[in-house]
C-alpha cells in the first residue's frame, strides 16, 4: 500500500415556481384527457380495473424486449410480467426460490441443475417446462439476434442439457460465480415458446407472455405500456403476498421524456409513482405531505471518472493521486444532488456485494496536499499565472464529459476546484455513448466518466483486467488479472470476499480512478399507494403487493 493511500486509510417563491404552477395546470388537463382515452380503450377488452396505479416513466427505450435490449428503463414494468429461475429477496438480498424450486451447483462449477416448478403456466396457457427455458436459452444467445446485454450476462455458459420435463442442466466452459446473479434478473425472464415463434423480434415487443403476476396488455410508444394483474397467479417467490380486494390490478405505465414533467405530473396527482426525479426537484417537493420520497441506493459503479494511464500527465501516480485530493466531493454532493448520494471513495457503491469498506475517507479533499505532491513531482508555475507548467503550456487534463447523468455539471465544478490546485481542466463534451467510444479509441484524453450497475462486482473485470472490453485506465497488472479472474471463478464467497478487497484496495492506490458519488433512485410515491419495495438492483419495482387505500 502507498504511504499516501495508508495515511489516508486510517482517517479518512421564485420565477421557477410560477411557471411550475402552470405547468401542473397544464399538464393535470392533457393527462387526464389521455388517461381517460386510456379506460376508455380498456373497456373493450375487460372489465374495468377496480385498482389502477399510474406510474410514470423517464426516457423511451428503443426497444422494450428484455432479451434483446437493455436499457434499466424496460425493466420496470417487465419485473412484473416475467418470472426468473430464481429470484433476489429484497430484504436481504438472498436467493429464492423463482420458476426454479431448488438448483444445484456442481463442485467444479461447471453445472448447474435447476429443478422447475410444476404447474406453472404462462398467460397464453402455454405450460412452462424445461422446454421452454430452452427454448429462451436459444433465443438469447442466438448471434443473429443481437442480444446488447443477456447473452453476455450468461458468461462462460455453453449450452444445456433436459434431464426430464422439469429438470434442466446449464453447462459452462469454466466457472462462473455470477451466474445466479444473471438469472435473477429480468434480462433472463423466462417467455412463452408460443408467443416467441408466433412473432418476429420486432413485433415480440408489442406482445409479450410471460408468467409473472401481471400479464402485458398493451404497448403503445410514445404514450404508454399497460399491464394487468394474472387472476391464476399461485407460484410467485416467497415474498410475494396473495392479493386482496385493495391489490392493484392495472398498471398504467406513462412516459415523460422532459425531467421536470415528471415532478409536475407527481405533483398534480396525474401519477402516483415516479422514479429519477432530479434531486433539486425531489428537494422541492419534500416539504409535499401528499407525497413520500424513496430513495433507493443503487449497487454497481458509482458515477467515476477513470484515468488514463498511458497519457500524460495521467501517467504519473503522483498527478493521479493529486486530482484526487484536489476534488471536494462533498461540495459536489451538497451542490448538485442535495445530499441525497453519499460520496464515493471505491470502484463499487456501497451496496454493492463485496464492498470493501476499509476504502472509505481515502483520498478525502486536502488541496494543500495536492499541491505538495505536484511539487515534490516537479511541477512549477514559473510564469506565475496560477497553473502548473506542464509540457507545453499549463498542466492540463483532458476530460472526457458525457452529457447525461449531471455529468457535464460535475465536470465544471471539478474545473473549478481544481483551479486552486495549479491544475487546468479541459472539458471535451461528448453527447452520446457512441461518440465517448470512438473519443476513447483515439486516446486523446487523460479523465472519461463513465458508471454502470449491478449486484455482483464482475463487471470489474471488464474494466479493470489488462484486456477488459471497456478497460479505459489503460492499466496492466497481472496481480489484479490474477484477482478478477479468482473472484469471477471462484464459488466460495469468502474467497470472492477477500479477492474483491484486495482489487479495490490496489485501484485505489493506483489512483485509477475519480470516485465521485454513489447512485441513487429518487422516487416519488403518492399517499394512499402501499407495500411499493424495490428489488435489490435499486430500479426495479415490485408490484405484486402493492396496494391502493380508498380514496
Amino acid at each position: 500500500m502507498s504511504e499516501v493511500f495508508a495515511n489516508r486509510y486510517q482517517r479518512g417563491l421564485s420565477k421557477r415556481t410560477i411557471l411550475r404552477g402552470a405547468l401542473i395546470r397544464i399538464l393535470s388537463s392533457v393527462l387526464l384527457l389521455m388517461t381517460a382515452a386510456g379506460c376508455a380503450a380498456s373497456n373493450t377488452t375487460a372489465s374495468e380495473p377496480r385498482n389502477r396505479l399510474i406510474y410514470g416513466l423517464t426516457l423511451e427505450p428503443s426497444g422494450f424486449d428484455p432479451h434483446l435490449n437493455a436499457s434499466s428503463e424496460l425493466g420496470i414494468p417487465l419485473r412484473q410480467v416475467y418470472d426468473t429461475l430464481v429470484y433476489r429477496n429484497p430484504a436481504d438480498g438472498q436467493f429464492v426460490a423463482g420458476l426454479a424450486s431448488e438448483w444445484q451447483i456442481s463442485p467444479d462449477g461447471l453445472v448447474y441443475t435447476f429443478r422447475l416448478k410444476e404447474g406453472v403456466t404462462f398467460h397464453d396457457g402455454t405450460p412452462f417446462n424445461a422446454q421452454a427455458v430452452a427454448a429462451n436459452l436459444d433465443r438469447i444467445m442466438a448471434v443473429e439476434n443481437g442480444s446488447q446485454k443477456a447473452r453476455f450476462m450468461l458468461g462462460s455458459y455453453s449450452g444445456y442439457q433436459i434431464l426430464d420435463d422439469y429438470t434442466i442442466q446449464l453447462l459452462l466452459s469454466e466457472p462462473y460465480s455470477p451466474l445466479l446473479d444473471s438469472l435473477s434478473q429480468v434480462y433472463l425472464g423466462i417467455a412463452s415458446p408460443t408467443a416467441l415463434g408466433a412473432y418476429s423480434n420486432e413485433r415480440y415487443q408489442f406482445h409479450q407472455v410471460g408468467t409473472g403476476p401481471f400479464r402485458f396488455v398493451e404497448y403503445i410508444p410514445g404514450d404508454r405500456l399497460v399491464i394487468r394483474r394474472s387472476e391464476n397467479y399461485t407460484w410467485g417467490p416467497s415474498f410475494y403476498n396473495a392479493p386482496n380486494e385493495r391489490s392493484v390490478d392495472e398498471v398504467v405505465f406513462r412516459f415523460f421524456t422532459d425531467p421536470p414533467t415528471r415532478s409536475i405530473a407527481l405533483e398534480a396527482g396525474d401519477t402516483q409513482v415516479v422514479g429519477e426525479i432530479l434531486p433539486a426537484d425531489a428537494r422541492a417537493i419534500a416539504t409535499n405531505t401528499e407525497i413520500t420520497m424513496i430513495p433507493v441506493a443503487v449497487p454497481g459503479q458509482p458515477l467515476q471518472f477513470m484515468m488514463n494511464t498511458r497519457r500524460y500527465p495521467t501517467d504519473n501516480i503522483t498527478v493521479r493521486q493529486a486530482l484526487l485530493f484536489g476534488t471536494n466531493r462533498e461540495a459536489i454532493i451538497d451542490s448538485l444532488f442535495q445530499r441525497y448520494s453519499p460520496v464515493a471513495w471505491g470502484p463499487l457503491a456501497a451496496t454493492t456485494q463485496f464492498y470493501n469498506r476499509q476504502v472509505v475517507g481515502a483520498y478525502a479533499y486536502d488541496p494543500s496536499q495536492a499541491r505538495t505532491m505536484l511539487e515534490g513531482a516537479g511541477f512549477v508555475d514559473a510564469d506565475n499565472n496560477g497553473y502548473y507548467d506542464g509540457i507545453d503550456g499549463d498542466l492540463t487534463i483532458t476530460m472526457i464529459v458525457p452529457g447525461w447523468g449531471f455529468i457535464p455539471e460535475v465536470a465544471q465544478l471539478i474545473q473549478d476546484q481544481w483551479r486552486d490546485i495549479g491544475v487546468r481542466a479541459a472539458i471535451s463534451p461528448t453527447p452520446t455513448r457512441t461518440l465517448v467510444v470512438e473519443a476513447v479509441n483515439q486516446g486523446e484524453y487523460n479523465l472519461v466518466a463513465f458508471y454502470t450497475f449491478g449486484i455482483d462486482p464482475s463487471f470489474l473485470s471488464d474494466y479493470f483486467a489488462t484486456n477488459g472490453s471497456m478497460n479505459w485506465t489503460g492499466f496492466s497488472s497481472t496481480e489484479l488479472d490474477g484477482l478478477l479472474l479468482e473472484a469471477v471463478r471462484q464459488t466460495d464467497p469468502n474467497a470472492r470476499a477477500s479477492a474483491y478487497a484486495t482489487v479495490q484496495r490496489i485501484i485505489m492506490e493506483q489512483a485509477l480512478i475519480l470516485p465521485i458519488r454513489d447512485y441513487v433512485n429518487l422516487n416519488g410515491v403518492r399517499n394512499g399507494v402501499e407495500g411499493l419495495v424495490y428489488d435489490p438492483y435499486g430500479w426495479f419495482p415490485l408490484l405484486a403487493n402493492v396496494t391502493l387505500s380508498a380514496p
